[in-house]
């Protein structure tokens, strides 16, 4: 995205890319996952819900090759588009890895060059833009380099889906894997650190998630540590610990999912004088590294890793460097999970507000009675918004439920206008839709939800 927005602006760019167009998102990240976990929830729905929507079958089942047919064709479709975007623009492309030789030249290693083949390119630049990404953080447990030890990359492309699969990390990725592995009939048992799965978000709509996968069979371990991992007759044992003692977990294979480190390896940034702090290249809040011609965006920086934020990172960097005034507002990142329910968050969560000394106002309306998600049969899951209670303006919207991903954008827009939940409530939202949730928990702020019975909500 950068590189297409500095064409755009009338730069010459030369884009490097050591493995695949699209980086990690769209080869072993956003794209893949969710083209499994789009799958999944169809099949969760024709287990749970296909007599009660009116549909009778015989017959259905999870074909796992079949599916990660489709993820590579809709993977290199995608690819295909991104290689056309840049001819388009007239960007020259050059596969191979990119190492810094000082502050103003880049030399470009392909795959059957070494470092030192003097037929490698070198390439002089006014400005560069380092994306290198990320790499799974393989935590130092005994056993970790087990062959049946996986990341999130391996996960993705397993031929056959295994008898059980033991998850350590319960984030984001752990519970989206762990939503794709049960659906296809795999044991699975998640072990995580810290008091809750999910721990970054509003704890009113990861509940519903969780009670979702213990309903669905997935055993849940929080405040446990892994101590390690060993071949067994059974396949791995996993020995943990925790207040209630040590417990050991036999699994097929066990996934790493404690998430992501910066790829800084092949860079010699010390060539070119780049500074880094904690494994990470250190930047202001224009993505300038401390050498003011050279920029880092994305998960290489150490900032947020999503990949929305790194496009936007992207356009940030190049418009300063094209002389543009820009800027983010990191005020309104959406943050995802693509399981089911979706979750979804923006803004701060109320335990956040309250810790940052705001007089917290809070409205939740419950999935349960409204009437798309009723038509849809996914009941399951609640809106929250966190307000200001001194000017009512909206900190936070937190959503646990169908189409939740979709819809977090209304409250990333909200925060960006510093709108209040006066003003929300006065926009008219469509019916029947999920997003009538949204204008319901606005009013349910100051408890005049409509749709809620009325000993629940307060008299004006």
């Amino acid at each position: 995205m950068a590189a297409i927005r500095a064409a755009q602006l009338g730069a010459a760019v030369t884009l490097i890319e050591n493995k695949y167009l699209g980086g990690t998102c769209l080869n072993v990240g956003c794209i893949p996952t969710k083209v499994l976990l789009h799958t999944t929830e169809l099949l969760d729905v024709l287990k749970h819900d296909a007599k009660e929507l009116g549909i009778t079958l015989s017959d259905y089942h999870g074909d796992w090759p079949k599916l990660q047919k489709r993820k590579t064709k809709i993977i290199k479709k995608l690819v295909g588009g991104v290689n056309g975007l840049l001819k388009n623009n007239g960007i020259t492309k050059i596969m191979g890895t990119a190492v810094f030789v000082n502050a103003h030249q880049i030399k470009v290693i392909s795959d059957n060059q070494d470092e030192i083949n003097n037929a490698a390119t070198v390439i002089d630049f006014d400005f560069a833009i380092i994306a290198t990404g990320s790499k799974p953080v393989i935590p130092p447990i005994p056993g970790s380099n087990h062959p049946d030890v996986i990341t999130s990359d391996t996960a993705l492309s397993l031929d056959a889906v295994p008898e059980s699969l033991g998850i350590i990390g319960g984030g984001v990725i752990g519970c989206e894997f762990a939503s794709i592995y049960n659906a296809f009939g795999c044991k699975v048992t998640i072990i995580e650190m810290l008091p809750e799965i999910v721990a970054n978000m509003d704890r009113d709509i990861v509940k519903p998630l969780k009670e979702k996968l213990l309903k669905d069979g997935v055993d849940i371990f929080t405040s446990t540590r892994v101590e390690s991992i060993q071949e067994s007759a059974g396949g791995l044992t996993v020995t943990t610990s925790s207040q209630t003692g040590e417990k050991t977990i036999t699994a097929k294979k066990v996934l790493l999912s404690v998430g992501r480190k910066p790829e800084l390896s092949t860079l010699n940034l010390d060539l070119a004088g780049i500074k880094t702090a904690r494994g990470a290249i250190v930047v202001n809040q224009k993505m300038q590294t401390n050498v003011p011609h050279i920029y880092a965006i994305g998960d290489c920086n150490g900032g947020v890793m999503l990949a929305h934020v790194a496009s936007a990172e992207g356009i940030l960097a190049v418009e300063t460097i094209m002389g543009k005034r820009s800027q983010i507002d990191f005020k309104t990142i959406p943050y995802c999970v693509y399981t089911k329910p979706e979750l979804a968050s923006v803004g701060l969560t109320e335990a956040q507000a309250r810790e940052a000394g705001y007089d917290v106002k809070v409205g939740i309306f419950p999935m349960a009675v409204n009437g798309k998600a009723m038509i849809m049969g996914e009941t399951t899951g609640v809106v929250k918004y966190v307000t200001d209670a001194a000017t009512g303006e909206i900190l936070g919207l937190h959503m646990a439920g169908p189409r939740a991903t979709d819809l977090i954008v209304e409250g990333a827009l909200a925060i960006r206008l510093e709108a209040t939940v006066a003003e929300l409530m006065a926009t008219i939202h469509a019916h029947p839709t999920v997003g009538e949730a949204l204008m319901e928990a606005a009013h349910a702020v100051d408890g005049h939800a409509i749709h809620l019975m009325s000993d629940a909500v307060k008299k004006e």
